[in-house]
């Protein structure tokens, strides 16, 4: 490519797709076939995935499973989850059924306030604009009326709106700093809009002071939206063999990822395989779950495991807290007919209830990676489950397939060792 392209959003997509051809990929085989034959049958669906985003090509595909026998506070759920990882179904799916013979998943939303932030600098006297925001305040709330009149008929709306003094941090900065409750959407539009409608009103009733607004947006961080999972049962019921000792070693790993990052880290994209599936299948932002969820992991400086555990009287209890902004109408919710699907199949919860789900499935993803980890090793149980992987990219027959998974049974899977008795096998095939 020697030069930048014009007016490519405006193409169709298939001279999209022979653009690339040509000038980006010109030696990649099957390029154009790939791409189609992901394209959907259905046309007026392949016309509503092409509208959620600019310059779409094709579609990417995950896996849509499910992971039956969740028992969350006395309900009975199956709960999709949209996923690539072999082992994150088969890990979740085991576990819902280990704690729902043992009273299942006890939740608690601890709270659902959400926050936005008019960001802007003033140079002048501290009490001036203390005055001023005093004065204006009533009218930053009459000002967003027409935006919030639906969200206040459904008990939501804006709760509270503070001056915040961050000159310490930067010169001359300080903010508006806007709590909201949702309700069932998850409310970045209805955040933002309500922001520069604030914006717009500070700014233009302040003539006399020199103020000067930056930005307007919602914040990802949402430590006040949160929401608590947690397990428990008598400490012989954990384990087959060895319980208190089992359970002892899987709270020693539990404080390891408390004090050092480097464990905290893998620990908590553990959780986030259960999260992130269950997000991303009911048509919610992961990667503002993401980016709060692991800043909430940082809030005390050092960043650490977002779960817990202790044994208290002969009790194991596993537990968590997470900050999670989820919608259940609205956005993607409401046009993505598998997300429609999802929230079917979790009997349209609320953004409440979906919380608690969500939570769920994070804390039982992670007491399945935590148990392995403390007893045969993660890889015993990860590598079968990657093994049928392994087997579709060596091209195997369904004879080969058979000859070794019966071969592995009982042995360390590994590309190299598997390879290496696939062709041994087709050998012996080519000989006889």
């Amino acid at each position: 490519m020697s030069k930048a392209i014009s007016g490519f959003s405006k193409r169709t997509k298939d001279e999209k797709i022979d653009w690339l051809a040509s000038e980006v990929l010109p030696d990649f085989k099957d390029f154009k076939s790939t791409l189609h034959q992901y394209w959907n049958a259905n046309k007026a669906l392949q016309a509503l995935h092409d509208d959620f985003v600019e310059n779409t090509i094709s579609n990417f595909y995950l896996p849509f499973a499910v992971a039956p026998n969740f028992l969350i506070d006395g309900k009975k759920y199956v709960v999709p989850m949209a996923i690539e990882e072999s082992s994150v179904v088969a890990g979740a799916s085991m576990v819902a059924k280990f704690w729902s013979k043992r009273g299942g998943f006890k939740t608690t939303v601890i709270s659902t306030v959400k926050t936005g932030q008019v960001h802007f600098i003033y140079i002048g006297a501290k009490a001036d604009l203390e005055a001023y925001f005093n004065q204006i305040k009533p009218k930053l709330f009459s000002a967003t009326s027409s935006l919030t009149k639906n969200m206040q008929q459904r008990g939501g709306g804006i709760s509270a709106i503070e001056l915040r003094d961050k000159t310490a941090s930067l010169k001359n900065y300080y903010q508006l700093h806007v709590s909201f409750d949702t309700k069932d959407s998850m409310g970045a539009n209805f955040i933002n809009s309500c922001l520069e409608k604030m914006a717009e009103t500070f700014k233009s009733e302040s003539a006399t002071l020199n103020i000067k607004i930056v930005m307007s947006i919602l914040s990802n961080y949402v430590p006040d939206c949160l929401v608590r999972a947690e397990v428990s049962c008598p400490v012989t019921e954990l384990y087959h063999e060895n319980a208190l000792e089992n359970a002892q070693k899987f709270i020693e790993a539990v404080k390891i990822a408390k004090v050092e990052p480097y464990r905290a880290v893998t620990h908590n994209k553990g959780i986030m395989n259960g999260v992130d599936a269950v997000v991303i299948a009911t048509g919610n932002d992961f990667r503002a779950i993401e980016a709060g969820v692991h800043a909430y992991a940082s809030r005390s400086g050092t960043y650490q495991s977002l779960s817990d555990a202790e044994i208290k009287d002969g009790r194991f209890k596993f537990w968590i807290e997470l900050p999670l902004a989820v919608g259940t109408v609205g956005g993607l919710t409401a046009l993505h007919p598998l997300a429609k699907i999802a929230l079917a199949l979790l009997q349209n919860p609320s953004a409440k209830e979906l919380m608690a789900i969500i939570a769920a499935a994070g804390l039982a993803q992670n007491f399945a990676a935590l148990r392995a980890l403390t007893t045969k090793g993660i890889q015993h149980g990860h590598m079968k489950m990657h093994f049928t992987n392994l087997l579709a990219s060596l091209k195997t027959s369904p004879s080969e397939k058979e000859q070794l998974r019966l071969l592995f049974k009982d042995k360390t899977i590994n590309y190299a060792a598997v390879n290496e008795a696939l062709l041994a096998i087709r050998k012996q095939k080519n000989t006889l």
